[in-house]
């Protein structure tokens, strides 16, 4: 294996990382509206999530800047063709981020229900558009022999995305919901358990048509397994949610998402993109990466700063592993 292909291998792990940690407090974003009741379940709802979600988007981050350095010509034509959604993304990440810390900086419920609202959209619109970004990368895109995108934004909403963005939109929301249940205590946890039911159920008849959809496209053998393991995880962490395990079900709902994002870079490998236009004009891991230099130092640098990565974002979910409820939370005033 070169080092191209190893590269390609660590950001579908990165990817892989991003959606499994981003998606459950995405979820729980949504899930402030779904699932809570009153202000007081909305502040225990954003607290499971409120030491974390800022060091789960360090994953999001570090996918892009591997991808800039190791295959430059995929980051390039990705971030140009796809300039207006991933702007719309990027545009929801910064509220979102700022919903989160000055939602409690006044008392006055307009102020509060304001940034409430902010929460549930800049949650709910990226969940959905990631699902549709992944579904045209893997479908194909109009890109040239120049290596340039040549399609417009409307190129990108066709059925194949828009169900992909529904899978991810459904997926996130459960494992939001799945998450919920583990970390809180009292009536919220028993209603985001049932609610959990529900959108697993929804969640699994999209992600079958979806996943079933990209099999038969442009899937092999390989990218078969990975879509049972998701199919089989998925089923388990309904199984385990409904026994009221809720450990065993976020766990195996997180195995869901690594094994569907797992399945869509095995349907893309060797290509990065492929071209709607002509085959032999898709980027490949071989005419998108960098050097072998470029990608020898990032191999260094990535080998002594991972591990120092996960030990940190591991011990940051040890100290804030218990569960909280609504006698946890401080009245107001």
């Amino acid at each position: 294996m070169q080092l191209h292909d190893v590269w390609f291998v660590l950001i579908a792990v990165l990817w892989i990382g991003y959606f499994f940690l981003e998606g459950f407090d995405f979820g729980v974003g949504v899930l402030t509206k779904l699932l809570a009741r009153d202000r007081t379940e909305k502040r225990v709802l954003i607290n499971t999530i409120g030491p974390v979600w800022d060091g789960n988007e360090v994953w999001l981050l570090t996918a892009g800047g591997a991808t800039f350095a190791a295959f430059p010509d995929w980051y390039a034509t990705l971030f140009s063709g796809f300039y207006l959604p991933l702007l719309i993304i990027l545009v929801c990440l910064i509220i979102r981020g700022v919903a989160f810390e000055y939602r409690h900086k006044r008392p006055e419920d307009k102020w509060q229900t304001n940034w409430e609202h902010a929460i549930f959209w800049t949650s709910l619109i990226p969940a959905f558009l990631w699902g549709v970004a992944f579904a045209n990368i893997v479908r194909g895109v109009k890109i040239d022999q120049n290596k340039e995108y040549v399609g417009t934004f409307f190129d990108l909403l066709n059925v194949y995305s828009i169900l992909g963005g529904l899978v991810t939109l459904t997926l996130f929301t459960f494992h939001g919901a799945v998450f919920t249940s583990l970390k809180t205590v009292g009536d919220i946890r028993d209603r985001s358990r049932r609610l959990a039911i529900r959108l697993g159920a929804v969640t699994a008849v999209l992600a079958l048509v979806f996943l079933v959809w990209t099999q038969l496209s442009r899937g092999d053998a390989k990218s078969l397994v990975a879509m049972a393991v998701a199919v089989l995880a998925l089923l388990g962490a309904l199984g385990f949610n409904r026994a009221g395990r809720e450990g065993w079900a976020f766990a195996l709902s997180g195995v869901t998402i690594a094994a569907a994002v797992a399945m869509l870079f095995l349907t893309l490998f060797p290509n990065v993109m492929p071209s709607s236009l002509d085959e032999a004009w898709s980027l490949t891991v071989t005419n998108a990466s960098s050097s072998p230099y470029t990608l020898k130092i990032m191999t260094w640098c990535a080998g002594v700063a991972t591990p120092l990565v996960l030990l940190y974002q591991g011990w940051t979910y040890w100290v804030f592993r218990k569960r909280i409820g609504t006698q946890h939370i401080v009245d107001a005033h």
